[in-house]
């Protein structure tokens, strides 16, 4: 399969990797599990409020790093747009402003909307940028697929967690409407390119978990909309696990693959499936769920702590932020 790959530059600026705002996501995914956790257990939320502060400084610093890149190196930026794979990690951004949005909407609403607006209008933005960038490209092969096609699909069904609580839910149910068409739309040539073709890079093997995302983030908009889970809100949330357990059988392959930032991938998908049994748990006072929604917290919070570790001393020994 050719791939394309960055331009050879010596700056490391210039092959700065759009795949940074995978990091913010995840960070902001474990604010909202942790918020999650304490509203489960009555506890109080100086964990989460610390988890918040320190995702919005992770994610103003790889915007800004990314910003001068932009101005520097511009060229760079335009290839990562056409580049098959690394143009769907453009709506990472303002997937992480949605997710700061929803932790600002229960104790900072006013600075919420502020978050949101913008999040919302730069997702709608870039996930018709992508879609379109997708239609009727014939460059773009079927091994260029991977589940991180999901991200722009995802953002989608983000918008309402917060939207719907801000009173905005006829735009609510406009994104998540759009992004569970998207989904499905998807999933399909998802899977038909993991099951008839060659197997995906390994380096993007991680990409897998984000097959949890779509499912577990619908379910908690759907809960934020409708109030109720309902039998929709019983197969998404029971999707969440099914793809959880489908990733589950492939965790060998995981031990062979060297660190990279694809690693990321395994965050927030992580973080959503616990938001979720959390959310379930308390709508239908279900101690299972609680007891799920606890054990993935402390699988959530390993994987975090080793991949800040892990990312930390590659960006110590200059393994990323190289030309590819």
């Amino acid at each position: 399969m050719a791939t394309e790959t960055l331009p050879a530059d010596e700056s490391r600026l210039a092959n700065f990797p759009i795949m940074f705002f995978a990091i913010p996501m995840g960070l902001f995914g474990t604010t909202l599990a942790l918020h999650a956790a304490e509203k489960a257990y009555g506890l109080a939320g100086s964990s989460s409020e610390i988890a918040l502060y320190v995702s919005g400084t992770v994610l103003l610093t790889i915007a800004a790093l990314y910003l001068l890149k932009a101005l520097f190196a511009g060229e760079s930026v335009a290839h990562e747009w056409h580049h098959p794979i690394r143009i769907a990690f453009f709506p990472a951004a303002s997937i992480s402003l949605l997710l700061m949005a929803t932790a600002l909407s229960a104790d900072h609403p006013q600075a919420a909307l502020w978050v949101w607006s913008i999040g919302t209008a730069l997702q709608g933005t870039l996930a018709l940028a992508v879609i379109g960038s997708w239609i009727g490209h014939r460059s773009f092969q079927t091994g260029h697929l991977t589940p991180a096609w999901f991200i722009p699909a995802v953002g989608n069904v983000i918008v309402p967690i917060a939207g719907a609580r801000l009173g905005y839910v006829e735009i609510s149910w406009l994104f998540f409407s759009g992004g569970l068409m998207f989904w499905v739309i998807l999933l399909t040539l998802v899977a038909q390119r993991l099951m008839f073709h060659d197997p995906m890079p390994g380096k993007m093997v991680p990409t897998l978990m984000i097959l949890v995302a779509p499912p577990a983030v619908a379910f908690v908009a759907w809960l934020n909309l409708t109030g109720e889970v309902g039998p929709f809100g019983h197969i998404l949330l029971s999707l969440g696990y099914v793809f959880a357990a489908v990733v589950i059988t492939q965790l060998a392959k995981f031990r062979r693959i060297p660190f990279a930032l694809s690693w990321w991938a395994l965050s927030f998908p992580i973080a959503a499936l616990t938001v979720a049994s959390f959310a379930y748990a308390g709508e239908a006072g279900s101690a299972a769920h609680k007891t799920i929604g606890t054990v993935l917290l402390v699988v959530l919070l390993t994987a975090i702590t080793g991949l800040v570790a892990r990312t930390t001393l590659a960006v110590l020994r200059k393994e990323i932020c190289i030309a590819e």
